[in-house]
């Protein structure tokens, strides 16, 4: 064992050194620096001056980590502009990324004779719309909408929201559906989820063969 280092470790952390301190100072490993000073008794002094400098390298290290997360998002945004700048919208296309939220979200029966999608993203509920509408000849009378609140929820301010990001007027709305709720918490920003329903077998059936045969192509299962 390295004695003359193991007291001179023992003596900085006694005046509040830090393992990586010490150990940059002796030039020996924080393992063996760790180890030599374990047991050594420290006054309310040190361990304030210890505490303080693990506090402030904490929060250097947060302050670090947030800065490199926000460049990376800010990459991550410039490519998602870029690639959006080259989207390719032609109906086809328009057709397949419909058929693919469809999937998703969408009624899934193949006897289902109505297209049904839901979710709870206002965005999300829009871009398929758009999608929807620029996909096929529709006609908007065939609309249905069923909004779910919570019991916390007020059912005008919400079904007025909802037409509005929908553009369904209310006249095609049925009565909303009020989803038991504890009172325990509310989800702040929530604005219910809402079922899109269009009258319409064959597009209904056209959605699901076109979200097929691309399944088929991008995604076979070997």
């Amino acid at each position: 064992m390295k004695l003359v280092e193991k007291q001179k470790a023992e003596e900085l952390r006694k005046k509040g050194g830090s393992i990586k301190e010490i150990s940059k100072e002796l030039k020996v490993s924080k393992s063996s620096v760790s180890l030599w000073v374990r047991n050594v008794p420290l006054s309310s002094k040190a361990k304030k001056i210890i505490q303080n400098k693990y506090t402030n390298g904490q929060l250097r290290a947060q302050s670090v980590r947030r800065a490199q997360t926000a460049e990376k998002l800010f990459e991550a945004q410039k490519t998602g502009k870029q690639v959006l700048e080259n989207f390719s919208r032609t109906l086809s296309v328009y057709q397949v990324c419909c058929a693919l939220l469809y999937s998703c979200e969408g009624t899934k029966s193949l006897n289902d004779r109505e297209c049904k999608f839901t979710n709870s993203d206002p965005r999300l509920i829009a871009a398929f719309l758009k999608l929807f509408r620029s996909s096929f000849l529709i006609e908007e009378k065939k609309f249905r909408v069923c909004v779910h609140l919570h019991d916390y929820h007020d059912k005008d301010i919400q079904l007025q929201f909802w037409s509005k990001t929908t553009n369904i007027p209310l006249s095609q709305f049925i009565k909303p559906y009020r989803k038991h709720h504890t009172g325990k918490q509310q989800r702040k920003g929530y604005q219910g989820c809402v079922q899109i329903c269009y009258h319409d077998v064959i597009i209904a059936r056209k959605l699901q063969a076109i979200a097929r045969e691309f399944l088929d192509e991008y995604g076979p299962i070997v």
